[in-house]
């Protein structure tokens, strides 16, 4: 069977005046939105660069979303094996 489908992905990225960089990425499947988050933090010592929060925080925020995809998957999975009907052992087979 054939499908296709759209989902949406939206990255927001915030940095604060003392060097954090968060990231907000949400998911949208048309049925379930998940969001993920992530921050970096410029060493005092380092030069600031916004570039590299960016990707940091960004990349965090991705790993955090793509546990959350996989951990609703496996809850799926689950959820369709437990739905399954049981079947009948064959006569005079043990179990």
């Amino acid at each position: 069977m054939s499908h296709t489908g759209q989902w949406s992905v939206r990255l927001h990225l915030f940095e604060d005046d003392d060097g954090t960089t968060k990231a907000h990425v949400t998911l949208d499947t048309g049925t379930t939105a998940l969001t993920g988050h992530g921050t970096a933090h410029c060493n005092p010592v380092d030069t600031n660069v916004p570039e590299i929060g960016d990707e940091l925080a960004a990349g965090r925020a991705m790993h955090d979303l793509a546990h959350q995809l996989l951990n609703a998957a496996d809850r799926d999975v689950q959820g369709m094996a437990a739905s399954r009907p049981s079947t009948p052992q064959a006569a005079g087979r043990p179990a």
